[in-house]
């Protein structure tokens, strides 16, 4: 049984790979820690398997974008794809063996056909009620739900001409749904939840979590409802969800509603995160319900009403580290639940770990309090699935860093075990560089999960989730250890390399990267601007001193002498360095815009279309996703959107928000 409260002290395995990293990005923990570099280890997820199907992997931008010369180690574990359904219960469609009600499009040029579905049509397999334990009452009374994954409930929100405010056409695509499906008159009323989705089962899941790094028990879907999972024609299996569609058994005190501000944020957030190359959930369409919804925003004792919305959230699962610390935190009758929902969650989205070759060297040694032991993967399918999730976890935790994202609520129920970016609450990009900067009022007093500490906060979650599988006797301290070990070396390995192709270095250079971060955090120079604009550097020893920050004038803001010196210092190392690496400077320029993205989901953005929204105007929001669509393009006439925060964007709300949604 796992102990309220309990704190996992990382190995120190774990904490070597940060040794390499610019002290600007580390919390005083990592910082301080400064041992020998670690000897580079395979990466679980590269191993060949016996299986056909590769693991699970989202767009990689920053894997695929290459510099001439210049191969990258980091990244290794993804393969490219998405994981596909391997159910037994998965059987062919029918309507696609009798041509029935399937309108097929073949993709001009590509020789692929799309499918295009009516939501009628929709290949449901409801793997998750039909294989776990569930809660045997149907009501939504708040109460802890023992020995049960999930509840059978019902959207509840009430609803008044409910309205589609946007919708994305590639999660649509990811579905196989017909666009003219989003024209139906009963969509906003189906996708409110007014109207039953046919063929669907929906439930809630349950699931607990550390919040600000102290247990909180049970949690659950208070106000997310998942309408069921389907299966579409290249075995993917998705799952939709609404939240903010009413009460549920873990609801609490609250009213199981979202508001229009919120889940604006949270539709164009996933959307942009995707469109970045950053593995996250999606946002399939987002209505209001034409109610209004009573929120004290600042937590002030002055609530007010504002309009009700309902977002329609996409992810080949909602699992957690949550879902499965939730009934290590039981009795031995819900211990076992860890089990069974581990088997499940390999089954379904990690089958390749079920197939592994023991012919594999998958044995590594790690050192303990007890001295050296072997660990070998091939031997426990639960070791080898706790170093792939902390593997994937320390991948997105890299890109985040990468493109200057704070989450802002890293709880262990925020935290998917797919490696996703999950729960879009009070999340901020960086504006102005600052290692400190957390976009949460709630974080303030600590700034636990501030920018600068994400990289320390995900190894504290990994350190949580595989104590929960050790308290479930699914893996040893040595294999929790090792996973905590892998977290750290694919961070380190991950972040070099996208840091090397932000700058567009031939190779990593830890001092050039962290004397950068320091300029720019003195300076408070703009994170995304400052990386895009950097590509217009020449490779040129001979440009006049005084000419050497031309290219970056326009980032480079009310810098003093002083500062102005420190600046032209930087830049002449590292035009040494892009010099000695003989590529081009229009190849680095294509190559480092490729990965250096103009665009980004400003809070200042969502803040001008939420406030249209609210007056009834959609179109914002709309052209913003757009423009989020394409970030790393130049998109003449939306220059605009690259601009910096205005004056009015640092009130209260917009640059930092509370969790009230």
């Amino acid at each position: 049984m796992l102990g309220l409260g309990h704190l996992s002290s990382p190995s120190r395995h774990s904490l070597t790979a940060f040794s390499k990293l610019p002290a600007a990005l580390l919390p005083a923990l990592l910082a301080s820690h400064n041992p020998p570099p670690p000897r580079r280890r395979r990466c679980l997820s590269a191993l060949r398997f016996d299986s056909n199907r590769p693991p699970f992997c989202p767009v990689d931008r920053f894997q695929s974008t290459s510099l001439p010369g210049f191969s990258c180690m980091a990244g290794e574990g993804f393969s490219g794809g998405v994981a596909t359904d391997t159910s037994p219960a998965k059987a062919a469609d029918p309507r696609m063996q009798s041509g029935e009600a399937v309108d097929v499009e073949r993709i001009h040029g590509s020789g692929k056909e799309r499918r295009r579905l009516r939501f009628e049509d929709l290949n449901w397999d409801h793997s998750f009620v039909r294989e776990l334990p569930g809660d045997p009452r149907s009501d939504t009374m708040p109460r802890q739900v023992l020995h049960a994954c999930y509840s059978k409930v019902s959207p509840s929100a009430e609803v008044e001409n409910p309205q589609l405010v946007v919708w994305s056409e590639s999660v649509a695509e990811l579905l196989e749904l017909d666009p003219k499906e989003f024209e139906r008159p009963d969509f906003p009323l189906i996708f409110s939840g007014a109207s039953p989705l046919v063929g669907g089962l929906p439930y809630a899941q349950c699931y607990g979590g550390h919040q600000f790094g102290m247990w909180a028990g049970q949690l659950g879907d208070g106000r997310a409802i998942t309408l069921g999972e389907l299966v579409n024609s290249h075995g993917e299996r998705w799952e939709l969800q609404l939240k903010g569609a009413g009460k549920t058994p873990y609801s609490r005190f609250a009213d199981g509603l979202a508001v229009l501000r919120s889940s604006i944020r949270e539709f164009l957030c996933s959307e942009a995160m995707h469109h970045l190359g950053i593995p996250t959930t999606r946002a399939l369409c987002l209505v209001t319900t034409g109610k209004d919804v009573t929120r004290d925003m600042f937590y002030d004792g002055n609530p007010k009403d504002e309009p009700g919305a309902i977002v329609c959230r996409v992810a080949q699962s909602f699992l957690r580290f949550g879902s499965f610390q939730i009934h290590a935190s039981r009795d031995k009758e819900d211990i076992e639940i860890v089990h069974i929902l581990a088997d499940y969650t390999i089954r379904h989205h990690f089958p390749h770990l079920e197939n592994m070759s023991k012919s594999e060297d998958l044995s590594f040694k790690t050192e303990g309090q007890e001295g050296t032991s072997a660990v070998d993967l091939t031997a426990n399918k639960y070791a080898a699935w706790s170093v792939e999730v902390a593997e994937r976890t320390a991948s997105l935790v890299a890109r985040w860093q990468g493109v200057g994202f704070t989450h802002g609520v890293l709880n262990t129920d925020n935290m998917s075990v797919l490696g996703l970016t999950i729960d879009y609450g009070p999340f901020g990009f960086l504006d102005a560089f600052d290692p400190s900067y957390t976009p949460n009022t709630t974080d303030l007093p600590g700034r636990r999960y501030c920018f600068a500490n994400q990289p320390d906060i995900g190894l504290w979650n990994i350190a949580q989730f595989t104590t929960t599988l050790s308290a479930a006797e699914l893996i040893s301290t040595e294999e929790a250890n090792y996973a905590m070990e892998r977290y750290g070396t694919k961070f380190m390995d991950e972040y070099q390399c996208i840091m090397t192709k932000k700058l567009g270095l031939p190779k990593y250079n830890k001092q050039l990267i962290s004397k950068l971060l320091n300029n720019m955090s003195v300076d408070k120079v703009d994170y995304t601007n400052f990386f895009r604009t950097l590509s217009n550097i020449k490779a040129d020893p001979n440009i006049p001193k005084d000419e050497l920050l031309v290219p970056l004038k326009s980032v480079l803001l009310d810098i003093g002498k002083e500062r102005k010196e420190a600046w032209i210092s930087w830049v002449q190392t590292y035009i040494q360095e892009l010099a000695s690496s003989g590529i081009s400077d229009e190849e680095r320029k294509a190559a480092m815009n490729r990965v250096n993205p103009k665009y980004v989901l400003r809070n200042y953005l969502c803040q001008s279309a939420i406030d249209a929204a609210e007056l009834g105007d959609y179109e914002e929001v709309r052209r913003l996703l757009k423009v989020m669509e394409r970030p790393y393009d130049e998109q003449a006439g939306m220059e605009k959107y690259a601009r910096l925060p205005p004056a009015w964007a640092y009130r209260p709300g917009v640059c930092m928000l509370s969790c009230s949604s």
